[in-house]
């Protein structure tokens, strides 16, 4: 879906690693990159919320939890939206309700290694490409960002991972996933 922007709604271009400016009547579509949305329990352990990329919609207003914030994991290219032209935004906004409720579904699954299998198959159909291997997934992630997508530890994703990759259910690729064809049978 294109929206059209009049010259009024110039794009920003943000780096790897910084945190998108965040206000209540602005939101943000993402033209190019990916970016994640996070806060924090009491003990100050990280959670993730989403993973977002091209064509969706992020920012303060889309959640009501404090504190927020959206972190580019790569280069990013946005277009912030004032309040007064969300209505241009309604499939870009459905569209992040159901991957909310995706993402919700795997953290809520039931044994981590199930849910880390879940993640990786969601990122690769999200940002995935094939290869000769399998499915790619076009972004660097940290164990420990994966750790706190799917609620658990650093160390255990290492140590699944491994599995996974000794069960040739994945291969990494100069920091990056590659899911081979057999992992949802192999990792359950």
């Amino acid at each position: 879906m294109l929206i059209a922007v009049d010259s009024e709604l110039r794009p920003r271009t943000f780096s790897r690693r910084e945190v998108i400016p965040l206000a209540t009547d602005v939101l943000w579509l993402i033209d190019r990159g990916v970016v994640r949305t996070t806060t924090w329990n009491d003990e100050g352990a990280m959670i993730t919320l989403g993973y977002w990329g091209t064509k969706d919609i992020v920012g303060q207003s889309l959640s009501r939890l404090s504190p927020y914030q959206v972190e580019c994991l790569t280069s990013v290219e946005a277009l912030p939206f004032p309040r007064s032209r969300w209505h241009q935004l309604t499939e870009s906004l459905i569209a992040s309700t159901y991957q909310r409720e995706e993402l919700l579904s795997i953290t809520r699954s039931g044994k981590v290694r199930q849910r880390l299998v879940q993640l990786l198959q969601w990122l690769a159909a999200k940002f995935g490409r094939m290869v000769d291997l399998g499915c790619l997934i076009d972004l660097r992630l940290t164990h420990q960002e994966l750790a706190e997508a799917i609620g658990t530890t650093r160390v255990t994703v290492t140590r699944l991972l491994k599995e996974f990759e000794q069960e040739e259910s994945i291969n990494r690729i100069r920091g990056h996933i590659v899911i081979c064809p057999g992992l949802e049978t192999t990792a359950f």
